[in-house]
C-alpha cells in the first residue's frame, strides 16, 4: 500500500493518514469476516455457546416480602464444601440470626450477599437483584467482626466519608446521635479502645439508611451498657423497616432480638423457625431450686444432662424433668424456690449442632 500511495502527487503529511485509516479498516474488515464469523470467533464471543452465570437455575421470584435470599446454593473451597444445597432468606423488618459453630458456613453466605465470592450452583439475590450491581449495594450496610480503617482520620471524618457514597444519607451528625458516639467525633479512630471502635462501625453500618443490614458479631468487645444502647438502636431500626441479618456467638442476643432463628452446621441448614419453634424442637427442660443437695450426686441421676450451682441455688438441665423433679423433692423436703421452665436458644442450639457433628 505504501509503495501504491508514494505514486500520489501528494505530500507525505497528507498521504500518511489515508495509509493509518486504510490500514485499520482493513484489520477491521479481517476480523470481521475471516475471525469473528468463524465458530472460534462466536464461541469467544459467547455468540454460540452464551456464557452461563451461577444464576443460570431459573430463580423462583421473591416475594415483595423478600429482601435476600439463597436458593439451592452450593459453595466450594478446594475440597472444603462451605455450603450445600442451602435455601434461607431475610424478609422484609425482621431480624434473622444466623447461628452456628465455627466453620459452619455463616461467613460463606454473608460473602455471598455481600457480592464478594460467586456461588458454584444456585441462585444468591439482594433486593431483588444480582448483589454485585450497584443499585443493590446502595441499600446496604455492613458492619463485619474484622474492619480496618484510617487511624489517623477522626471519626465525624470516617463517618463523613462513608455518607458521601450514598443518595440519600443521614447527616454526620445524625449517624453520631443515632450511635451514641457524639463525644466521640472529633477523636482519632486509632486512639478508641476496642469498643469504641465497633460503636463507630455501627455508625458507618447505618449512615447511608440501609434497607438491608448485616453484623456480624456486632457487641463483642462492648460493654453492657453501650451493649444494650446498640440492642436499642437495632429494634429501632427493625421498627423503620430495615431487615438485619446478624451473626452472634451471644445466644442470649439472638434470642432477645431474632424475629427467626437458622442455625447451619457442616454448610447446611439443620434447622430455622422463631425461637419459640427453636425451643421446642429439644425435649430439654431447666429445673432451678434451692437446695442442699450435692451436685456430684444429682448429676448422676436418669435424665440429668448437667448440673451447675451458684451459691445456694441449683440449675439442672433435664430431659426428664417431672421425674427429676419428683426425685428432688423426695430427696430434700426442705427445697425451696423450685421453678421449672422450657430450655433456652442456647440448650437448642448445643443440641442441635451435637446432634449434626
Amino acid at each position: 500500500m505504501q509503495v501504491w500511495v508514494g505514486d500520489w502527487p501528494l505530500h507525505w503529511s497528507v498521504k500518511y493518514p489515508f495509509v493509518v485509516l486504510a490500514s485499520l479498516g482493513l484489520l477491521f474488515l479481517s476480523y470481521q469476516y475471516l475471525v469473528r464469523s468463524t465458530v472460534i470467533g462466536q464461541v469467544l464471543n459467547g455468540r454460540r455457546y452464551p456464557r452461563h452465570s451461577v444464576e443460570t437455575p431459573v430463580p423462583v421470584e421473591p416475594t415483595s416480602d423478600v429482601v435476600a435470599s439463597l436458593q439451592g446454593v452450593s459453595k466450594r473451597y478446594g475440597k472444603l464444601d462451605a455450603l450445600t444445597r442451602v435455601d434461607l432468606d431475610l424478609k422484609r423488618g425482621e431480624l434473622l440470626a444466623l447461628l452456628g459453630p465455627n466453620g459452619a458456613g455463616k461467613s460463606t453466605a454473608i460473602s455471598l450477599w455481600l457480592g464478594l465470592n460467586d456461588a458454584d450452583t444456585g441462585v444468591v439475590r439482594l433486593l431483588g437483584g444480582a448483589p454485585q450491581d450497584i443499585d443493590r449495594r446502595l441499600g446496604l450496610g455492613v458492619m463485619m467482626q474484622d474492619v480496618e480503617l484510617p487511624k489517623d482520620l477522626k471519626v465525624h471524618e470516617l463517618v463523613a466519608l462513608s455518607c458521601s457514597y450514598y443518595s440519600r444519607p443521614m447527616t454526620v451528625k445524625q449517624a453520631l446521635e443515632r450511635a451514641g458516639i457524639v463525644e466521640l467525633a472529633h477523636r482519632p479512630y486509632g486512639k478508641l479502645s476496642g469498643g469504641q471502635k465497633r460503636q463507630v462501625q455501627f455508625a458507618l453500618a447505618i449512615c447511608g439508611r440501609p434497607k438491608v443490614l448485616f453484623l456480624d458479631e456486632p457487641t463483642v468487645g462492648l460493654d453492657l451498657q453501650a451493649r444494650e444502647a446498640m440492642w436499642a438502636n437495632i429494634r429501632a431500626l427493625l421498627r423503620e423497616g430495615c431487615s438485619v441479618l446478624l451473626t452472634t456467638h451471644y445466644l442470649e442476643e439472638a434470642e432477645a432480638l431474632a424475629t427467626r432463628v437458622a442455625v447451619l452446621a457442616k454448610g447446611q441448614v439443620i434447622a430455622a423457625g422463631s425461637v419459640d419453634e427453636m425451643r421446642s424442637l429439644v425435649s430439654r427442660r431447666q429445673i432451678r431450686c434451692e437446695t442442699t443437695l450435692p451436685p456430684v450426686e444429682v448429676r448422676r441421676w436418669p435424665g440429668v444432662v448437667d448440673v451447675s450451682e451458684n451459691h445456694a441455688q441449683m440449675s439442672i438441665v433435664a430431659t426428664d424433668a417431672e421425674g427429676v423433679v419428683r426425685r428432688l423433692l423426695a430427696a430434700d423436703p426442705q427445697l425451696s424456690r423450685l421453678e421449672v421452665k422450657q430450655a433456652g436458644l442456647n440448650e437448642a442450639f448445643n443440641e442441635l449442632t451435637r446432634e449434626a457433628a
